[in-house]
């Protein structure tokens, strides 16, 4: 049975180690874990290391780690998502989906067709709602290395930012082109629009600032849809979705 994996912002190293009041909750409440089982712990920057709990209290649980092992399961492309924000779930199931698939990094947009706003402070309550739904993918997949979930910023700025270690940027659009994709990449920028998509201008601005328009198919998927699409389909082709098949 693959033993249950939780995240710790704390150090890892060999001895006694107390979590923090939220995965304990998990494992003690939820779970309904006893002294003597085992689990895994991982850092979100490469490590992990096997452990028994030693202690269960209500908002406190702690664990004896063996020697920690600093073990990637990256893919070796290296995957930044921008996508615009959208209303209900979406983002969370977008988020979610991408952490599971590998990409390294997601920058949530604000576009003219972005149907949220918010102040800054409730900006900050859903960008650590998002990294929690990072932090539950990784412990599910099995990644050590969570990944970077930037404050939302408009689309506008984005494209004025420069990224040169992206070999292939690349924006989603019904009517982009159908060309060939290369044979060999080991960067992409994926931008994505919210619902209704980027504008006419938008698109003009992201060609404009070195993205190609791609269309994915003959059919016009969701926003929600379209990254998972597209990351499938790169993992498959530059990465390590088939690794082993």
């Amino acid at each position: 049975m693959r033993r249950p994996r939780f995240h710790t912002s704390q150090p890892l190293q060999s001895g006694e180690l107390c979590l923090e009041a939220e995965p304990s909750r998990h494992i003690g409440r939820t779970l309904r874990m006893r002294v003597g089982d085992s689990l895994c712990l991982f850092d979100g920057k490469g490590r992990e290391a096997a452990a028994h709990i030693t202690n269960v209290e209500r908002d406190a649980v702690s664990v004896a780690l063996q020697e920690p092992q600093l073990l990637d399961r990256e893919s070796p492309l290296a995957v930044t998502l921008a996508i615009a924000v959208s209303r209900g779930d979406r983002m969370d199931t977008v988020i979610q989906k991408a952490t599971e698939l590998g990409v390294a990094i997601i920058r949530p947009l604000l576009s003219e067709r972005t149907g949220v706003r918010l102040d800054e402070k409730r900006w900050l309550r859903k960008r650590e709602h998002w990294q929690r739904i990072a932090i539950s993918a990784c412990e599910q997949c099995g990644r050590n290395t969570l990944p970077d979930i930037a404050a939302p910023v408009p689309l506008s700025t984005l494209l004025r930012e420069e990224d040169p270690e992206a070999e292939l940027r690349l924006v989603l659009h019904p009517q982009g082109s159908a060309s060939p994709l290369p044979t060999q990449c080991r960067s992409l920028y994926l931008l994505v629009g919210p619902e209704g998509g980027f504008s006419d201008d938008e698109v003009a601005a992201a060609v404009a600032a070195g993205f190609s328009a791609l269309q994915l198919g003959p059919r016009v998927l969701r926003t929600e849809t379209a990254p998972i699409a597209a990351i499938s389909l790169a993992q498959a082709r530059w990465g390590d979705l088939l690794a082993g098949a």
